[in-house]
């Protein structure tokens, strides 16, 4: 029996590589819908090879044209299309891919439908993980992540007892500019920003990596996904990315998961948990690797990473607030209107300036997102 599959964010960085790895097993995998933004060019290009019966894609001239095109595929469209393929009736598993906050509510959706979700969208957690955890923990469904650091840890617990936890130690590159000071910082380019020294990935998470908010980011998520107060996560630096997080537990015993920096790898036990399958990754030759190097974190070279566990602390709204600003403010360094630190000071003023609120709905978390990322464009316009 073949899983069936909604993949949501097909055409990025992870659902590239998603998509390779289901072509590798058409024996285990069906892709019953998927959605690809505005990359229609992709889209087609997928079609020539495989099936599908239902497709979103973001405008509705793209919708109406492909239809046309394509009559034995139903297409959606938008952010409504996206909450239409995550209830597809018959799934096993929603992958949600998608960037950005438009990622949340089709998260909520599929569990609401009574499906797991296996998750690469940060900002589903972030802004609204006790919203995330409840609604999975009412459905009886599993939330399973992709980010290399969160599987690491997710397989370091395979067997283990939550009560036998000490910490998690989530391991960080430094992003492209971990060999610069914070002086050196104020001149750096968008090319520079791009050019990560271990993984490819896409524009946005690379450039949260240089600015360490998306280990600030995956802190957060961690807190959710495994149950943890803050003070049982610490991150650290390791240059290598070959150990991708560990686990230290109550015995002192400390497990760690180690391997290429290929995202194939965490996708793939994603999508077969709790069976692992053969892959096209290469192996870790240990004989060659040589050394590994482990730094203490260095909160105030990467303040963002700080402010996250600050804010994580807090709770409420404001994790929803600086996951917008972030959004917002890493789109106009992209369109290179502001410089790379201007990414932290407006973080860091959205933060400080919202109204806070301690037990967020939906609806506020929403409202939080959209106020984070306007207020960002006011400042950045004069407005």
């Amino acid at each position: 029996m073949r899983k069936k599959i909604v993949l949501l964010g097909a055409s990025g960085s992870i659902g590239t590589q998603t998509v390779d790895i289901v072509s590798q097993h058409p024996d285990l995998f069906e892709v019953k819908g998927l959605s690809v933004g505005n990359n229609i060019s992709f889209l087609r290009e997928y079609l020539k090879n495989n099936k599908a019966e239902c497709i979103c894609v973001r405008n509705e001239a793209d919708r109406d044209e492909l239809a046309k095109e394509y009559p034995d595929i139903q297409f959606f469209y938008g952010d409504e299309g996206l909450m239409k393929l995550s209830e597809l009736e018959g799934l096993d598993l929603v992958v949600n891919a998608l960037q950005g906050f438009v990622g949340l509510l089709p998260t909520l959706n599929a569990m609401e439908h009574g499906y797991d979700v296996a998750l690469a969208n940060k900002e589903t957690l972030v802004a609204a993980g006790s919203i995330v955890t409840a609604k999975a923990k009412e459905k009886g469904v599993r939330l399973i992540p992709i980010d290399s650091e969160h599987s690491a840890i997710f397989q370091c617990l395979q067997g283990s007892k939550h009560s036998e936890i000490k910490k998690i130690i989530i391991t960080a590159s430094g992003g492209s500019f971990r060999d610069l000071s914070r002086e050196e910082l104020k001149n750096v380019t968008l090319k520079q920003a791009l050019s990560h020294p271990n993984w490819s990935m896409g524009k946005k998470i690379t450039i949260d990596s240089a600015t360490m908010m998306n280990k600030g980011f995956e802190v957060l998520e961690a807190k959710w996904l495994f149950d943890l107060d803050y003070e049982n996560i610490e991150t650290v630096l390791h240059a290598e990315s070959v150990v991708h997080s560990l686990v230290e537990f109550k015995d002192h015993s400390i497990l760690a998961q180690l391997g290429v920096s290929d995202m194939r790898v965490p996708i793939q036990y994603a999508l077969c948990y709790p069976d692992r399958l053969d892959n096209t990754t290469k192996s870790l030759d240990l004989g060659s690797l040589g050394l590994l190097h482990f730094k203490t974190m260095d909160y105030e070279r990467y303040p963002l990473l700080k402010v996250a566990f600050e804010v994580g602390k807090k709770g409420g709204n404001l994790a929803a607030v600086m996951n917008g600003a972030n959004e917002k403010a890493v789109h106009l360094f992209l369109e290179e209107k502001i410089s790379f630190l201007d990414i932290e000071r407006l973080i860091f003023e959205a933060v400080e300036k919202c109204e806070f609120i301690a037990k967020p709905t939906v609806e506020d978390i929403i409202r939080s997102d959209r106020w984070a990322q306007n207020y960002v464009e006011g400042v950045v316009n004069g407005q």
